[in-house]
């Protein structure tokens, strides 16, 4: 009998956040606030827009200015929860999305990095369709928010960056293309150009892949990149997101670009984002990065003057809450006009219009989803279909695929053979259901053998790896599930090497010793 090996890889996700109920303005049913010219629907978004903002006060319109915006009660507007995220299914680590009995979960696509290495555009554009239509029907039974910070369209340049996870990969050109039918499958509604099934995001713009490498963290990481580089590299996601795409917001980052952070750079912002390439939405930062260039990198002297700096470079929504506290001041200050203000929140209502926020829930298109859409069988589909055309075998010496006439004693073996969480990723929800590796391969031969070999993947120790030999030696096939979880990369930590962490090369190495004929 011959000893053959099939290695797996993996990743891990986040526990995740409540949520807010949400709600919608122009409630047909108060004569007080359904007469306003902002509830017109014969109107433009943009005279609707603007006549909202035109009847706030300065202390209103600094509220309305970040993440949480509050809303304004004498006028019927709901507050609104901004952030939400949808990076490979509708996620609850936003606060924006919650799940409960009526959804306890939502279906849940591989991560990102291996969707992206099917080269299926049509797979990536399906895969949007389906998590907003989930992301509808929750939002329909107030679970759910509208505006969904997603995808990360970042270039996986070094491997060791603990988000990689996240990106589409290493080519710009893959990257953009992923990009647009991503983003298309959340927004577009058919035959309603003007109209979003939800708002995208596209992130972190730009020349972003650094977390925390070698005593320096993101907060403070300059990225010194040339013209051509930039060009070449960093921006063509981010272009194809706006100018083919169509997305309808762009997340700032929170590191400097050649000196300039990038939520206070008026050539990134107005300059690129708005002016060349025509965005059609708003530009919200990463959570607390204006507070970042204050507090962190000393980059302005004062919070008004770092609001001031943002405002005026094209920034429209705070992810926290600095623009709320100095936003009014730092208009008396004259250190940024209201009109500036007036314009970053245009944008912003825009957006919540295009989505129907402002509009009777009842008239729009995806009124009648509810939770029956979510976790469908369909989608479930879709989700392992994915999986399937995103793996990618590197070699294949005979032991695949695995003979169910040949082999009757199957070991597994590795510290994520039997991983439920680990495999769904970061920025995840609560999946519909899990199935481990381990339970997938105990569908197939009734005599599986599991040794996990390491009690984690940091593999600190060895005890555990003598009963994963004699595991091995005892089968007619192994199969080895190592890899990697959030304990080894992920957002705010990076690799500094590249290599199976702790004693895990030598459950590598345990099977290379075995004899492989007996």
């Amino acid at each position: 009998m011959k000893n053959k090996l099939l290695f797996l890889s993996t990743v891990l996700s986040f526990l995740i956040l409540p949520a807010a109920s949400q709600k919608h303005a122009c409630d047909q049913g108060s004569a007080k606030t359904s007469n306003f010219s902002f509830c017109d629907t014969s109107l433009s978004y943009e005279a609707r827009a603007k006549d909202l903002v035109s009847r706030l006060t300065l202390e209103e319109k600094a509220q309305q200015l970040v993440d949480p915006s509050a809303g304004i009660s004498r006028l019927g507007v709901p507050a609104y929860e901004w952030w939400s995220e949808a990076l490979h299914g509708v996620s609850n680590l936003g606060p924006g999305t919650r799940f409960d009995k009526r959804v306890p979960g939502a279906t849940s696509f591989p991560a990102v990095i291996l969707s992206a290495a099917s080269f299926n555009a049509s797979l990536w554009h399906k895969m949007g369709q389906v998590v907003s239509t989930e992301a509808r029907a929750m939002y329909n039974v107030d679970l759910a928010g509208l505006t969904f910070w997603s995808p990360n369209v970042n270039v996986f340049r070094d491997p060791r960056w603990g988000r990689g996870q996240e990106t589409p990969g290493e080519d710009p050109l893959v990257v953009s293309r992923y990009a647009v039918k991503y983003v298309r499958g959340l927004q577009e509604v058919e035959d309603e150009a003007d109209r979003l099934k939800v708002s995208s995001c596209c992130k972190h713009y730009t020349a972003y892949d650094l977390d925390n490498w070698k005593a320096v963290d993101r907060f403070h990481f300059d990225a010194k990149v040339t013209k051509q580089d930039l060009e070449d590299t960093y921006q063509p996601p981010f272009k194809s997101c706006v100018e083919e795409g169509h997305v309808s917001s762009v997340m700032c980052s929170y590191n400097r670009v050649n000196g300039i952070p990038t939520c206070a750079d008026p050539d990134l912002l107005k300059g690129v984002i708005r002016g060349q390439w025509s965005l059609d939405g708003y530009i919200v930062s990463d959570c607390d990065s204006v507070e970042v260039y204050y507090d962190a990198i000393h980059y302005t002297s004062t919070p008004e003057d770092a609001v001031a700096l943002a405002l005026k470079a094209g920034l429209n929504m705070n992810c926290g809450d600095f623009l709320k506290k100095y936003t009014a001041n730092a208009v008396n200050l004259k250190k940024v006009d209201v009109a500036t203000v007036d314009q970053a929140l245009v944008y912003n209502y825009i957006v919540l219009m295009r989505l129907g926020f402002f509009d009777d829930p009842k008239s729009l298109p995806f009124a009648n989803l509810g939770p029956s859409d979510v976790c469908t069988k369909d989608n479930q589909q879709l989700a392992l279909d994915a999986a399937k055309q995103g793996i990618v075998l590197l070699e294949n010496n005979g032991a695949l695929p695995l003979s169910q006439t040949n082999i009757k004693k199957l070991a597994v073996i590795g510290p994520n053979a039997n991983a439920t969480t680990v495999m769904i990723s970061n920025y995840a929800g609560i999946p519909c259901r899990y199935t481990s590796p381990l339970q997938g391969l105990q569908k197939y031969t009734s005599s599986v053998n599991y040794a996990p070999g390491c009690s984690n993947v940091k593999c600190g120790n060895q005890s555990l790896i003598a009963a994963a030999v004699k595991a091995a030696a005892s089968a007619d096939a192994v199969v080895l599930v190592v890899g990697l979880d959030q304990s080894i990369e992920a957002e705010g930590l990076d690799r500094e090497n590249l290599t199976l962490p702790g004693f895990k090369r030598s459950l590598w190495k345990m099977w290379l010793m075995l004899p492989k004929e007996k």
